[in-house]
């Protein structure tokens, strides 16, 4: 088995990931800004990717590096996250190429094929091709849409969203498309990009879960699951900034992280193709599935509003 690191430890899919991958029976090292927060009992060194601090350490000896890190936090977001995220890759990519590292496994955005990305979804492409250039011999980038898990920040919006506004109002892009993934596909879509043969050389994949739904659907399914009675009403113009604040405050958000998503709502975000799950053998669970058992997770530490 590989010796693995999981940058962006603490995050949703750092997290969720590091005990999935000691299951398999990988030794994990994790890398992470505070390594007090990483709960999974594995060696951590602390280190800062945008400032090119602890990487060396981390990557010492190390065949397939998870690269979870993602700057559109908090106020960082009104202060070039891209120009963060831009500069953590490449202190990430130096450091890998130094050490030898054989692998590197990502997980970005599905971009738009109508338009130009969004900041948001730019950011994201720009990490990959920076991944994709040269890392590591062998570099794995997936691109995903909203991925339905109890920790994920743009489904947790979504949900407090429902819960907290007595009237859900659907902006126009609500009629536009995605394919949201569950949690546990994606990670296990993670697991086997660490050893799949199948990975010879760079490769950029959309993942995705099987079924088509509008951001609207999507909203309107979360507060079904909820079941709770909240109306919703069609607003035919965007609006995002002023929709942005708004929708944070009623969430108890920060703007600087939901006027970024919601920017990346303005056209339909669908896969490339179908294929990233027959190639790692992968079986999808369907949005509804995804959505009770991540409103499921979530009840087992905080009760749901009319749940």
């Amino acid at each position: 088995m590989p010796n693995v690191l999981v940058t962006g430890a603490t995050g949703f899919l750092g997290a969720a990931l590091i005990p999935r991958l000691q299951r398999e029976g990988h030794a994990v090292r994790a890398f992470a800004r505070r390594p007090e927060a990483v709960q999974a009992g594995v060696p951590v060194v602390q280190g800062d990717a945008v400032a090119g601090t602890g990487l060396d350490e981390a990557l010492d000896g190390i065949d397939v590096a998870y690269y979870l890190i993602h700057s559109m936090e908090g106020t960082l977001a009104n202060s070039g996250f891209d120009l963060l995220e831009r500069q953590a890759v490449e202190h990430f990519a130096e450091a890998a190429q130094r050490a030898g590292v054989r692998r590197t496994v990502y997980v970005g955005g599905l971009v738009p094929t109508d338009k130009v990305a969004s900041r948001h979804l730019g950011s994201r492409l720009a990490v990959e091709e920076v991944l994709l250039g040269g890392a590591t011999p062998e570099a794995v980038a997936f691109r995903a849409s909203l991925v339905v898990g109890a920790r994920g920040s743009s489904f947790r919006f979504l949900v407090r969203l429902v819960e907290r506004a007595p009237l859900l109002p659907l902006p126009r892009w609500a009629g536009n498309r995605t394919q949201p993934i569950d949690e546990r596909d994606v990670l296990s879509l993670l697991v086997a990009a660490a050893t799949s043969p199948k990975v010879t050389g760079p490769l950029s994949m959309d993942i995705a879960g099987p079924d088509v739904v509008t951001y609207g659907e999507m909203v309107e399914a979360i507060r079904d699951h909820l079941v709770i009675g909240r109306p919703s009403i069609r607003i035919p113009v965007s609006m995002t900034p002023i929709a942005a604040k708004l929708a944070a405050a009623i969430a108890g958000e920060a703007v600087g992280l939901i006027e970024p998503l919601m920017e990346s709502l303005e056209s339909d975000l669908l896969p490339r193709d179908d294929r990233a799950a027959g190639f790692f053998g992968v079986r999808m669970h369907s949005f509804d599935s995804a959505v009770e058992h991540a409103l499921g997770v979530w009840e087992r530490t905080e009760q749901l509003a009319a749940r």
